[in-house]
């Protein structure tokens, strides 16, 4: 849900990945292997990402720190494609010049050999005949004729040398201007991609400064996430104590929780039970009892199934967009549908046909094993959450980044509630989201969806920017000190696993969540390998570098996972494949399952 106050950031209790990993599972590999194993964890292309807004992130303070990280990387993305593109320039220049020379060389070995052949000519005549001019043939003819043959031919030889001559020379000083001005092309190509160099180093040292500026409050805000974590465990263990005390009372009372169609008529229910009064007469679809002089709930045993699967989902990790119905994580629609259809009363996939289909009670009515709908109307129905009693509600949440307990909605962000164990109607009109607002879902904004048959990782999630997710809510991955999203890090655990059985031993990692301040040394290193600072899938925590094998194509290893890791929510994104722009067969992102 949306914050309403405090500080709101995103919580994951993700089980047993929370805990360290032990000595043998380490990795001894460096972060950065140092070659040209490295690499943009974005296609080609790609602009500066997290175009969301401020409101979209958690707290004032982290969209502050967005917002001076996006003028950066929207500085260095441009100076990135104004680079390239003098690259290509200086390169032709370079290409041009090279021409030019060459063409300058092969005329002025022309105009030697014209030069030469002359010479060779003109040392011949003399030899045999002496020179070859007019006043030596006026002397030498026989007769008219002869004078005149003889003229002509010293004529056509001397104007056929002069041609051959003049025409060597203008090639040649053609050739010399040409490739002056090719010189020139480059020495000025040359000069702006120096410029587009120190640029970039300077803009490169704003990142690093604002590197150092951002510890502090990425502590800060770890800190409030650990000391969160740890009150909201302590909240999701209460709620499940709270529960068992529940079932435990039915039990110990001898009420056995009638099925959902006992209940549907409140004039008609099994004996020992009565209607439970509501805002507008008995409530159908809950009833209750007296136990020793006091009341209790009755819910059906349909409704009592789905809060205790939802319960024991407590702690998991939530997933953003599709896929979220369990059993590694959830999106809160996916939760809904999960704990209620397997319980036997199926809902449909998201929260807007969930309420659609839902059979409303007036919100002063909701009891536990409810539905509530959250808006507020402009965002349309953005999340649903299971009611618990009067104050809290069980979800998935985006922003808490996990299944939580969490306040109840108030006010015109409660746009509905709906009771499953009444069953479904004919869909009718839900709010939808105004085309001007943004698309939030499950009390986080949404981006779009990456295109059609992209198969790479989504991109932003949660209410922190990319590369500055404090640790808390990250999971590790079992090798070394990698972590992930949560999500993510289960299911590379589970592909690793399955990796060892075929291989005696674990996937090997060079890099998982890189941090802003690393993809800053990153891109200082390596700037035209490595992304802007603030657009690489390694800062959500959704892409890892393998070795090990898998960092070359056509390796048994490489070939194994590109037939299996899909199973497991893990791609080569088709950008790093053979002939499609960048060759990185060692990067795998988690696009989900």
């Amino acid at each position: 849900m949306r914050a309403r106050s405090g500080l709101a950031l995103p919580l994951v209790f993700a089980g047993a990945l929370l805990v360290a990993p032990t000595a043998g599972a380490q990795n001894d590999v460096p972060a950065d292997p140092g070659d040209l194993r490295v690499e943009a964890g974005v296609a080609p292309g790609t602009g500066p990402g997290d175009p969301r807004p401020g409101e979209a992130f958690a707290d004032p303070k982290v969209a502050d720190l967005q917002r001076t990280a996006g003028e950066v990387q929207r500085e260095l993305g441009d100076l990135a494609g104004r680079i390239e593109a003098a690259e290509a320039e200086l390169g032709t220049a370079t290409a041009q010049l090279q021409h030019a020379t060459a063409e300058r060389l092969d005329a002025e070995a022309q105009l030697n050999a014209v030069r030469a052949e002359a010479d060779e000519f003109t040392r011949s005549v003399f030899t045999s005949l002496g020179r070859p001019d007019n006043v030596r043939l006026l002397f030498s003819a026989t007769n008219a004729s002869d004078l005149l043959n003889g003229k002509s031919m010293v004529d056509h030889l001397r104007a056929d040398q002069d041609a051959r001559l003049n025409g060597a020379l203008e090639r040649q000083r053609k050739a010399v201007e040409a490739e002056g001005v090719a010189a020139g092309a480059e020495r000025t190509a040359a000069e702006r991609r120096a410029e587009l160099d120190r640029r970039n180093g300077d803009a490169t040292n704003r990142a690093d400064a604002i590197s150092s500026e951002l510890r502090g409050p990425i502590d800060d805000a770890n800190a409030a996430v650990v000391e969160q974590q740890r009150a909201q465990r302590d909240r999701n263990t209460q709620t499940a104590s709270n529960w068992k005390a529940y079932t435990d009372r039915l039990a110990a009372a001898g009420i056995k929780p009638p099925p959902a169609a006992a209940l549907a008529d409140p004039a008609k229910l099994p004996a020992g039970l009565r209607p439970l009064a509501g805002v507008g007469g008995p409530q159908a679809g809950v009833a209750e009892s007296t136990v020793d002089g006091q009341r209790i709930l009755v819910l059906p045993k349909e409704t009592i199934d789905a809060v205790s699967a939802g319960i024991g989902a407590l702690g998991k990790p939530y997933v953003p967009k599709d896929n979220g119905e369990g059993p590694v994580s959830y999106s809160c629609d996916g939760l809904v549908r999960s704990v209620f259809s397997g319980a036997g009363l199926p809902l449909p996939g998201t929260a807007g046909e969930q309420m659609a289909v839902g059979k409303p009670v007036p919100p002063a009515d909701a009891q536990p094993g409810d539905l509530v709908f959250v808006g507020p109307a402009k965002y349309g129905v953005q999340s649903v959450g299971v009611v618990l009693d009067g104050r809290t509600m069980l979800a998935a949440d985006a922003r808490l980044a996990g299944v939580v307990v969490a306040d109840m909605p108030a006010g015109d962000s409660v746009l509905g509630v709906a009771r499953p164990a009444l069953g479904t109607r004919p869909a009718e009109p839900v709010p939808q989201r105004a085309s001007e607002e943004l698309t939030w879902r499950c009390g986080g904004v949404e981006l779009p969806p990456a295109a059609p048959g992209a198969d790479q990782a989504a991109g932003a999630w949660g209410g922190f920017p990319n590369g500055l997710i404090p640790a808390g809510a990250l999971c590790p991955v079992g090798i070394g000190a990698h972590v992930l999203r949560c999500d993510a890090a289960q299911t590379f655990a589970a592909l690793s696993e399955a990796f060892a059985r075929t291989f005696g031993r674990p996937l090997c990692l060079t890099d998982s969540y890189r941090t802003f301040a690393g993809q800053v040394d990153l891109y200082r290193r390596k700037p035209s390998l490595a992304a802007v600072p603030g657009t690489s899938n390694h800062g959500w925590g959704l892409a890892v570098d393998m070795c090990g094998g898998v960092q070359s194509f056509g390796t048994p290893e490489y070939g194994w996972l590109a037939a299996n890791a899909r199973n497991y929510g893990w791609v080569n994104p088709g950008w790093a494949q053979p002939g499609r722009g960048r060759e990185e067969p060692w990067h795998w992102e988690y696009a989900g399952r």
